[in-house]
């Protein structure tokens, strides 16, 4: 018997039961140390398959995709802080004034990389220039973000350590470009294979985004996710965050379309022009603000974190169906098919 389209996907469950389980039993210590660093090699892997998949030409064309590129990057570090300023004398009164310091801050920080590109994966967007869009928005919120902060969080200014931008920078590079220039360097070996076993990719995809979900949410439940506010603070920063995913999301949309760009383009700009690093943001936070502030400041973003994963797997599939019924319609493969 069929599943009515009103239920939710298998995916989406998954993601809903893993946030549960770590809301009962986050993982802490030294388990917290091996799902994190289980996390670790499964995002590397995802790079590495992606790397071997995808052709030269592909990822040139992806590279000069600049007006992709430019409205990710202009929607990362213009139209979220804009929003966020905007919508403060309409929002802030939801919630505390650390917690929407917290909004503001989150509304500076580069987008996050694994998620917007395994989520570009999933809808069959196009991969290259998702790689080139979030890896470039990270390097850049590096230098970007602590401007913008001082521009807009803190309008005295405050102390930034250069070293924890390099430590940045090297993270990304080992974490990420690593593992994918090697997979592209193996491409005439394996790429072929990889080529025909999409389940292959499709599980890693997929699997990295729970393990992210879960060692994020289980570190936001140990450091007091659901004690550190009232709950009507709470209820308030929820829909905060629900505007503001809304409006990134409805904007970035009008924005692909309006430029013209097609569907698998759309889709890149959409994920990765909507989403916000939790992995860059809490290092960020631990050197721009003060210890005691650091936990409200962080809350909007954890929040933000699992509402943009949630959120967006239920898009990344409702875009998949659309290109597989295109696709199918029109006698040809899905748009995502430049991408490989």
């Amino acid at each position: 018997m069929a599943r009515s389209r009103f239920l939710p996907d298998n995916f989406t469950l998954a993601l809903v039961t893993v946030v549960t389980f770590a809301s009962l039993l986050p993982a802490s210590g030294r388990i917290a140390h091996f799902f994190e660093g289980l996390t670790t090699v499964a995002i590397g892997l995802l790079f590495f398959l992606h790397g071997a998949k995808l052709s030269r030409e592909a990822i040139m064309a992806g590279i000069t995709h600049w007006r992709l590129h430019l409205l990710v990057f202009a929607s990362t570090f213009v139209l979220f802080p804009l929003l966020g300023l905007a919508l403060r004398p309409v929002l802030s009164p939801l919630v505390t004034p650390e917690l929407y310091t917290g909004v503001l801050f989150l509304c500076v920080l580069p987008a996050t990389v694994q998620s917007a590109i395994a989520f570009t994966a999933m809808a069959r967007g196009n991969m290259p220039a998702a790689i080139c869009s979030a890896s470039a928005s990270t390097l850049l919120g590096v230098f970007i973000t602590p401007v913008l902060v001082n521009l807009i969080v803190l309008p005295n200014g405050g102390g930034i350590a250069s070293s924890s931008s390099l430590d940045s920078i090297g993270r990304i590079l080992l974490q990420l470009m690593v593992p994918f220039v090697a997979g592209h360097l193996l491409r005439p070996v394996i790429g072929k294979w990889i080529q025909k076993r999409a389940a292959v990719l499709k599980f890693v995809d997929q699997g990295s985004i729970l393990l992210v979900v879960y060692t994020a949410f289980s570190a936001a439940v140990i450091e007091g996710l659901w004690k550190q506010i009232p709950v009507s603070a709470l209820l308030g920063l929820l829909l905060v965050c629900a505007v503001i995913l809304a409006l990134a999301l409805g904007l970035t949309t009008l924005m692909a379309r309006k430029f013209g760009f097609n569907v698998a383009d759309e889709i890149t700009i959409v994920f990765c022009g909507s989403k916000k690093s939790l992995a860059s943001g809490i290092p960020m936070a631990k050197v721009l603000f003060a210890s005691h502030a650091v936990g409200a400041i962080v809350l909007p973003l954890m929040l933000f974190h699992q509402m943009q994963l949630m959120v967006c797997a239920v898009l990344a599939q409702r875009y998949a169906r659309r290109q597989a019924l295109e696709g199918e319609s029109a006698g040809v493969a899905p748009a995502s098919a430049a991408a490989k």
